[in-house]
C-alpha cells in the first residue's frame, strides 16, 4: 500500500496476500465490473454478475469458477470517482461511488500487483499477488487534466488514445484538446470542409530562433482529426473515466481558419496562410454575425461527433483587435450593440458563442484574457495561465477556475537549465516544482479555495514535434501534478519521491520514454542546433512576473510573450 501513485485518502495494509490470477471472474453490475476489468487489461478478467446467474445446481465451493475473486457494488453515498477497496485472501471488495469509482479502484488493485501489470502481455513467471489491506479514496479536485497541444505539430490518432491510457492509469480525467491554433486546424469540417482540405498543414517549419536569422526546414507537415476520429477518441476516453473537452481558439490565433475562408476575416481582402513559425499572428477573425453562425455551426459539427460534450473551450487569449477598430464595419457593428471599447466588443463575442454553446448543453472554457475582458456568463469556467492573482480574482468573482499556471505547470519548459536538455521554451520547472503546487492556496478565504475546480498541465507542442518527446515532457511531470489533483494539495516531497521511484517501473513496463530524475538518456539529449536547449535565455519566474503585470490591465487580450 505505501507505493501507490496518487496516494489515497486512507490506506491500511494487513496481514497475508490474495491471488489475482489471470483468467479470475469479477461479479457486480455489468457497468461497474466492466470498468475494473478495463482497468487490468493484462490479466483479461471475465465478468461475471452472481446476481443474474441462475444458480441452482451449481456447487460454489472455493476455485469454482463461478465464486468471482473481485466483488463489486455500488454504493451512490460514496460520491462521484469514490471508492473503498478490501482485499483479503478470499479475495477483493469494491465498492464503488460510480463507474468511474470502480475504473479507479481498479487502477489501484493494479499498482498492488507487481509492475509487469503494465505490459500488454502476460509475462511467464510472474506472481499476481495482491496485499491483503483496505483502501478508501475519492480526489481532491473534479477537474484533473491535461492539455494536449495537437495544432502546432499534429499528434497522429494512436498518441491521443496512448495518452488516454496514461492519464487514466493516474487518475488524471480531462483531456483538453487544442485543435486549432494559427499552426494548424486539426478537425474535419463537412459544414466547412476548406478548414481541413487547406488549414490543416503547412510546407514548412521554422527552425530558427528568436534573434537568429530566419530558417525553416522545407518539411510539410500536417494532420487532422475526422470527425469519425473524434467519435472514437471520446468513446475510448470515456470508458476510462475521462472527458474529451476540444478547444477551438477565437477570435485570435486564427491563420489556419482564415487560410481557409478568409472572408471571415477583418481584412477579408489580405491573403492568409497557415502560420510557418512560432509565436502569435495579428490575423484575427472578424466578430460579424457571419462569424458567429460559422463558428457555431463549427462547434455544433466538434460536439456532435464527440457525443457527451459538458466542457468547450473557446480560447480568448492573445488577440490584436487593432483590425477591429481599423474596420469601418465593425466599428459601426461595435457601435450598434452600445459598446464602447473592442475590448467590450472582445467579450461580447466570447459571450455570444458561450450562450450558444450553453444552448446545447455545454460550459464554457476561456483564458484569463477572456475573464479581464469582462462579461462571461456566470457559468463560465476561467483557466488562469497569468498566475494565481488573476486566479484568485476569477474565483472571488464567482467563477470556478482550473488552476494552469505557467509556473508549474507549463511542461513545454525545461526540467533544467542545462543544454543537455531537448530545447524548451525556457527554465526551468522540475517534478519537485510541480508536486510542491497549491491550486487552492490556503491564504484564500474558504468561499474562493471552494471555487478551484481542479488543476491541469499544458503541454504546447512547438518543442513536441513527435510521441516520444511527448513522453519525456509529460512524465514523470505528470505523475506529481496528478498526486496534486488526485490528493488536493502539495505532496510531501520526502513520501512522494519514495513513491515515484517505485512508480517509475510501472511507467518502465508500460513503455513511457519518460525524463529520468537524473536527467536525460543519451538519446533523449538535445543534440545540436535548434534541438538543443539554450539555458537562461527565458527565465520562468521572470515570465510570471511579467504575465502578472499584464493581467492586471484591462487591455490584456493583446499577446504576453
Amino acid at each position: 500500500m505505501k507505493h501507490l501513485l496518487p496516494a489515497p485518502r486512507h490506506a491500511e495494509t494487513g496481514s497475508g496476500s490474495a491471488e489475482l490470477a489471470p483468467g479470475s471472474a469479477v461479479s457486480g453490475p455489468a457497468p461497474l465490473a466492466d470498468a475494473v476489468r478495463l482497468a487490468l487489461p493484462v490479466l483479461d478478467l471475465k465478468g461475471l454478475d452472481l446476481r443474474r446467474l441462475d444458480l441452482r445446481g451449481l456447487d460454489l465451493r472455493p476455485g469454482d469458477a463461478a465464486v468471482a475473486a473481485v466483488r463489486v457494488e455500488e454504493d451512490p453515498r460514496l460520491g462521484p470517482e469514490a471508492y473503498a477497496m478490501t482485499i483479503a485472501r478470499d479475495g477483493v471488495d469494491i465498492t464503488a461511488g460510480d463507474r468511474a469509482g470502480a475504473f479507479y479502484a481498479g487502477q489501484t488493485l493494479r499498482q498492488l500487483l507487481p509492475s509487469e501489470a503494465f505490459r500488454s502481455a502476460l509475462v511467464p513467471g510472474t506472481s499476481w499477488k495482491v496485499p491483503c489491506g483496505r483502501v478508501e479514496d475519492a480526489p481532491g479536485f473534479s477537474w484533473r487534466g491535461a492539455h494536449v497541444d495537437v495544432a502546432r505539430n499534429f499528434l497522429p490518432k494512436r498518441e491521443v488514445l496512448r495518452m488516454i491510457d496514461l492519464m487514466a492509469l493516474h487518475k488524471l480525467n480531462r483531456l483538453h484538446l487544442h485543435l486549432a491554433d494559427d499552426q494548424g486546424w486539426r478537425v474535419e469540417s463537412r459544414a466547412f470542409p476548406l478548414l481541413h482540405e487547406v488549414g490543416s498543414h503547412r510546407p514548412r517549419t521554422i527552425t530558427s530562433r528568436k534573434g537568429e536569422e530566419l530558417a525553416f526546414d522545407d518539411v510539410p507537415h500536417g494532420g487532422y482529426y475526422t470527425l469519425a476520429d473524434l467519435t472514437e477518441i471520446a468513446a475510448y476516453a470515456r470508458a476510462r473515466a475521462v472527458t474529451v473537452v476540444p478547444e477551438i481558439d477565437v477570435p485570435g490565433h486564427a491563420c489556419a481558419a482564415l487560410a481557409a475562408y478568409p472572408a471571415l476575416a477583418s481584412r477579408p481582402q489580405e491573403r492568409y496562410e497557415v502560420l510557418d513559425r512560432w509565436g502569435i499572428s495579428p490575423a484575427i477573425l472578424s466578430p460579424l454575425p457571419a462569424t458567429v453562425d460559422f463558428l457555431t455551426t463549427v462547434f455544433a459539427e466538434i460536439a456532435d461527433a464527440l457525443g457527451d460534450v459538458p466542457y468547450f473551450h473557446i480560447g480568448g487569449d492573445e488577440c490584436v483587435l487593432d483590425d477591429w477598430a481599423a474596420s469601418a464595419e465593425i466599428s459601426a457593428y461595435q457601435a450598434s450593440l452600445g459598446l464602447e471599447s473592442t475590448g467590450d466588443l472582445h467579450a461580447w463575442f466570447l459571450r455570444r458563442l458561450a450562450d450558444a454553446l450553453a444552448e446545447r448543453g455545454s460550459r464554457t472554457v476561456v483564458w484569463d484574457e477572456a475573464f479581464v475582458s469582462g462579461r462571461l456568463r456566470p457559468d463560465t469556467i476561467v483557466m488562469p495561465w497569468r498566475g494565481e492573482h488573476v486566479a484568485r480574482r476569477a474565483a472571488a468573482a464567482g467563477h470556478d477556475v482550473v488552476a494552469t499556471p505557467v509556473f508549474p505547470m507549463y511542461f513545454d519548459y525545461a526540467e533544467a537549465a542545462s543544454p543537455e536538455e531537448p530545447a524548451g521554451l525556457g527554465d526551468a520547472i522540475t517534478v519537485a516544482d510541480v508536486a510542491a503546487f497549491a491550486p487552492a492556496p490556503s491564504e484564500w478565504p474558504e468561499q474562493e479555495r471552494a471555487r478551484v475546480a481542479g488543476v491541469q498541465f499544458q503541454l504546447w507542442s512547438e518543442r513536441i514535434p513527435d510521441g516520444r518527446t511527448l513522453d519525456y515532457r509529460a512524465w514523470p511531470r505528470g505523475c506529481a501534478a496528478a498526486e496534486v489533483a488526485w490528493t488536493g494539495g502539495p505532496a510531501g516531497p520526502e513520501d512522494f519521491f519514495r513513491r515515484l521511484d517505485a512508480h517509475l517501473a510501472r511507467l518502465d513496463a508500460f513503455g513511457v520514454d519518460y525524463r529520468p530524475l537524473s536527467g536525460p538518456r543519451p538519446w533523449q539529449r538535445g543534440g545540436t542546433g535548434w534541438r538543443r536547449h539554450r539555458p537562461g535565455a527565458v527565465a520562468v519566474h521572470d515570465v510570471m512576473r511579467h504575465l502578472h503585470e499584464l493581467s492586471l490591465s484591462a487591455d490584456s487580450t493583446r499577446p504576453s510573450l
